[in-house]
């Protein structure tokens, strides 16, 4: 199952800290809120005890247990009607209403016990009208005796009622200036965050661009000044580009000491099987015979030496301009095959440029122009052009070589890519260049196809090379 690309660790941080900065701003928010909303309560409340003390201090009763309200309440509130702030006193046989609670319902209460308060709400108000409501309630019992007579002396209750319009309004103010500024706060430190996040990150970017210089081979290593924790990795990869150039050397080294050792054992045995001279008499078969052998021996030698060097191409190796090469090839082909009359044109775009070994391109071109010359007649193309692209990689590269030859039978292409294996016996040749060709495409992890040639009617060899590393 496929979970499509990760995502970059830009993006990862970014969203981990959006997420916890959005958390943090809604926790605080709802802390905030919670805080002023009993705050706001608090404060209700103690403005109602205010009131119910004023009216227990200025209410007085006759001589019958009737109530005589305060003349001057402690609000103006209490005397105009549906004001939103009522009083109730509640005695035992009767009970009295500011001239405020004419028009709503007030919720019942009951009669509390002396020093007893009570803080409700929101409790539901309906009005006569219908429109209903809520209200925040405080209530307090109370004595009420004439010079401390206690025969004479009654249980009653003060109810103090303020609707939650005011502290709607003042919750819902607070509410919108909170979220407003947690808003702006937020935006301001989500982009303090991609800032310090672009800074932070800014080091391991420039390894990434020193990783594609060097992989391009713009530059032969990384550099040393990085932060601490990224100095592990940068030692390791220069490390990693040390010991394989190392290694290519060494087998470099390796082969032409192994080239220089089997050199002179064949020049050795060629020449005593020239010499018609020789003490002793070569009897003609024997003589064909380590001829074919010789032949054999040094085509072999050649073929592993080739392919030895074109599987050690190196992973950080600098960009080869193709031109040139191909130019002293075929300048050299051309003497060859002069008799032929053989004309080459190029159709080369423009900056394209091969990223592996020098040797690996000759033996590519090499291989596959002289294949070419062989068979065309009198023209031969070749086309080099940029390949497929891939993001944070080397590009691809399409190559091809069209003649004007007899071509090839689809059912003979894959006998002729074998090793020791030619197109026409007739033909002088060692059946291996094309084996060459394919290993060395192979090592690159590239396609060869062989198909018609559709420009010049023969056959058309194209080499298709992915984006690199």
């Amino acid at each position: 199952m496929s979970w499509g690309q990760p995502r970059s660790l830009r993006a990862r941080q970014l969203l981990a800290a959006s997420l916890g900065l959005l958390a943090f701003l809604a926790l605080a928010g709802v802390a905030l809120d919670r805080a002023f909303l009993e705050t706001a309560e608090n404060n209700l409340r103690q403005r109602l005890t205010s009131y119910a003390l004023a009216y227990a201090a200025d209410t007085d009763f006759g001589r019958g247990g009737e109530i005589i309200p305060p003349y001057d309440p402690p609000d103006p509130r209490f005397d105009r009607p549906g004001s939103g702030l009522y009083a109730e006193v509640i005695l035992p046989n009767d009970h009295w209403d500011s001239v405020s609670a004419q028009g709503p319902v007030l919720p019942d209460g009951g009669m509390l016990k002396p020093t007893q308060e009570t803080f409700d709400g929101p409790l539901p108000l309906t009005e006569i009208s219908g429109r209903s409501g809520e209200a925040y309630r405080y209530g307090r019992g109370l004595i009420w005796s004439v010079d401390g007579d206690s025969k004479s002396e009654f249980q009653y209750t003060i109810y103090i009622l303020e609707d939650t319009s005011a502290l709607r309004h003042q919750v819902a103010v607070f509410r919108q200036a909170l979220w407003r500024y947690l808003g702006g706060a937020g935006v301001i430190l989500l982009l303090l965050q991609a800032l310090i996040m672009q800074w932070s990150l800014r080091p391991l970017k420039r390894v990434i661009e020193e990783l594609k210089r060097v992989q391009r081979g713009l530059a032969s290593r990384m550099s040393e000044r990085h932060p601490r924790e990224l100095e592990p990795l940068t030692e390791s990869i220069n490390a990693f580009i040390e010991s394989e150039r190392e290694n290519l050397d060494r087998q470099r080294n390796t082969l032409a000491d192994l080239a220089h050792s089997l050199k002179t054992p064949l020049a050795v045995l060629r020449a005593r099987l020239d010499d018609q001279n020789g003490p002793v008499p070569i009897d003609p078969e024997l003589r064909e015979d380590v001829d074919i052998q010789l032949r054999r021996m040094n085509d072999l030698v050649s073929y592993q030496l080739a392919r030895a060097a074109s599987g050690g191409h190196a992973l950080f190796a600098a960009p080869v301009a193709i031109e040139p090469h191909a130019e002293e090839i075929v300048r050299g082909l051309e003497k060859v095959y002069a008799p032929k009359g053989i004309l080459c044109e190029f159709d080369l775009a423009d900056g394209v440029q091969f990223h592996g070994e020098p040797g690996d391109l000759q033996e590519l071109l090499g291989n596959l122009l002289e294949n070419a010359f062989k068979w065309a007649n009198s023209r031969v193309l070749l086309t080099v052009k940029p390949g497929e692209v891939a993001a944070n990689r080397r590009p691809g590269l399409l190559l091809a070589v069209d003649d004007d030859g007899p071509g090839i039978a689809p059912d003979k292409v894959a006998s002729i890519l074998q090793r020791g294996v030619r197109g026409d016996e007739r033909v002088q040749g060692h059946g291996i260049g094309l084996a060459i060709v394919q290993d060395l495409v192979r090592g690159y992890r590239g396609t060869l196809d062989v198909t018609p040639s559709q420009e010049l009617g023969g056959t058309r060899f194209e080499v298709k090379l992915p984006p690199g590393l």
